[in-house]
């Protein structure tokens, strides 16, 4: 009887021990804004992962591919052409943001390139080029690729040292990149004291771009580009009028060490969409998996059907679902007040890309008058890591898209949307977007 009694007694202290600490993973996720990737389901540093870089490193070990070395740039012009990344998307940022910092300044620019889904770095003089990808399943995923001439170069994947700022509250709580906006010294140091900003969309223009050249034209409007802060009092007097409508760098820094003579406006501010919206996919991929694992856990410990799904559960995919959709439809976007155009033709090769629907409408298509884009609807609806989505989020995202562009949902969110972009946006997916549901 008294075995009985301690063997009950330990079961029920061990229920109870296993229910505070998911109680805790739940409520950690949720009020740090940062959930525990590094262990089950997520196991970010151990999980296999299937990203354009890592496919790109089993072709180079298996013969398939050689990557061409110079002395110029090293590896950078072959890796951009086996990843598929235009030279037009090319942007120079200047601040020391990265972590070859030392060979960073405004003399001495990183240049960063970028397609949907891949990012490249390149630093003068630098050890390595710097590689990150979102991973369909795991999110943002860093590598290295050392620029010293090889018979078998190597990709090698980051073991903690980029998560150390790409894992924050600034990247939605999960492995991603982002875009900062700082005051930049004359060395590039970024005077942290006076504030940062993490950029998107929905940033004003005066906030963008702090640290990065910028070439294009915008009007009236002003960011922070181009100029350094060279008041270590007040670094946030910035000379702006000096730094908008540069059309040519030549008067500013030395661009003949790079691909691209250009750090053009349009790839910068598709760069700082793109940006949030991958890290806000990763988020709702790993709450969704955390959720789902969390229930099946609790399921199999208080004798629950498998497949019974929890509120606090199902409230944590309807909340990352509704931030996907409100940011996936541009919702509280900063409005242009006069047009923007780009100076290195990565407009027109992005807007060529589609796909395109039956009447040539695609969801690339720019506006760049009033908004960014024609039709307010992100175009990384197409990506592999939206296709990945498990399908009890998807299936909520769909249904809450739907409710929108149908008008169902007029709700403030979502009253920048006309009758007409909410049609035409619809009718887009409903030709370019193949696992729509069949009531759409």
């Amino acid at each position: 009887m008294v075995r009985a009694f301690v063997g009950k007694l330990f079961r029920t202290s061990h229920l109870a021990l296993m229910l505070t600490m998911l109680a805790w993973t739940q409520l950690g996720g949720t009020a740090r804004a940062q959930l525990d990737f590094e262990s089950e389901p997520i196991n970010y540093e151990t999980a296999p992962t299937t990203d354009r870089i890592f496919q790109l490193q089993q072709r180079l070990e298996k013969g398939e591919v050689q990557l061409q070395h110079d002395d110029r740039h090293g590896y950078l012009k072959s890796v951009l052409q086996q990843l598929n990344v235009p030279i037009s998307s090319q942007v120079l940022v200047f601040s020391k943001t990265s972590f070859q910092l030392r060979q960073i300044n405004p003399r001495t620019p990183r240049a960063v390139y970028f397609n949907d889904d891949v990012y490249v770095g390149f630093v003068q003089d630098g050890d390595v080029v710097e590689l990150s990808v979102a991973d369909p399943q795991q999110g943002g995923i860093f590598y290295t690729l050392s620029q010293e001439a090889a018979e078998r170069p190597e990709v090698v994947r980051d073991r903690g040292q980029c998560i150390s700022c790409h894992a924050s509250s600034r990247t939605s709580g999960v492995p991603g990149h982002l875009v900062r906006s700082v005051y930049s010294s004359r060395s590039g140091q970024p005077f942290f004291g006076s504030g940062t900003y993490t950029t998107d969309h929905r940033s004003p223009l005066s906030e963008r771009f702090g640290g990065w050249y910028v070439t294009g034209t915008h009007g009236r409007q002003r960011h922070m580009g181009n100029v350094l802060a060279t008041n270590k009092d007040r670094p946030e007097e910035l000379d702006v009028e000096s730094g908008a409508n540069v059309t040519c760098l030549d008067e500013i820094v030395d661009t003949k060490p790079y691909l691209s003579p250009h750090s053009d406006i349009v790839a910068l501010m598709v760069l700082q969409h793109q940006s949030k919206m991958h890290n806000l996919i990763t988020r709702a991929n790993y709450e969704t998996r955390s959720s789902l694992h969390y229930d099946t856990v609790m399921n199999k410990a208080l004798d629950r059907p498998a497949d019974y799904r929890s509120e606090s559960s199902q409230r944590r995919i309807d909340s990352a679902a509704e931030k996907l959709v409100e940011y996936l439809l541009f919702a509280e976007e900063y409005a242009l007040t006069d047009p923007i155009a780009g100076t290195s033709g990565f407009a027109e090769e992005f807007a060529a890309l589609g796909p395109f629907d039956s009447q040539g409408r695609s969801l690339r298509q720019f506006d760049l008058k009033t908004r960014m884009m024609k039709y307010p609807c992100s175009y990384l609806i197409y990506s592999e890591s939206f296709d990945g989505l498990p399908s009890e989020v998807k299936s909520v995202i769909y249904q809450k898209l739907h409710d929108v562009l149908s008008g169902k949902d007029n709700s403030e969110m979502y009253q920048h949307l006309s009758a007409q972009d909410r049609s035409a946006i619809k009718a887009i997916l409903k030709e370019t977007k193949p696992d729509l549901p069949s009531d759409w």
